[in-house]
């Protein structure tokens, strides 16, 4: 079953550290809803572990991160691919475009997704609820990582 979004999102730092927290594991290891391991293999690789419920399926997602299209510091193609088991797998990517604005940077998203499995099996209603939760989940904690008061604490 295959999925579509695309967002923008307003964060408070400028263009040059909103880049480099998107190449930083850390922080997006912090950002990610429900991961529990994001290791970096090489400048453009990653491997992952999330803990994913869709629904009343709950499965353990374990897969790689690619980065490409890489155009410093302005934007990306990020794509991945994870097996969770019993309840499927998910596979999808998304274009990733910074642009400056007025006390910050607009990052702007365009995302495609597939699932197979029992997750797919669950409606397409659910699952583009899920992937909307948690991508502005993952919108808000990286704002939140982002934001000055944060960054002095």
């Amino acid at each position: 079953m295959a999925m579509t979004m695309q967002g923008e999102v307003a964060l408070p730092a400028d263009r040059a550290t909103v880049w480099a927290a998107l190449n930083d594991p850390e922080v997006l290891k912090a950002a990610i809803p429900g991961c529990q391991e994001l290791e970096k293999i090489s400048d453009t690789e990653f491997q992952a572990v999330a803990k994913v419920s869709v629904g009343p399926v709950k499965a353990t997602f374990k897969g790689g991160v690619n980065l490409t299209d890489l155009d410093p510091p302005n934007g990306y193609t990020i794509s991945g691919e994870g097996q969770g088991g019993v309840a499927g797998w998910a596979k999808g990517g998304a274009k990733v475009r910074l642009e400056d604005m007025e006390g910050g940077t607009k990052l702007i998203y365009d995302v495609e997704a597939n699932v197979g499995g029992k997750i797919a099996q669950l409606g397409g209603r659910l699952i583009n609820g899920v992937a909307k939760k948690y991508a502005d989940e993952f919108f808000a904690n990286f704002a939140k990582i982002l934001s000055p008061a944060e960054t002095a604490a």
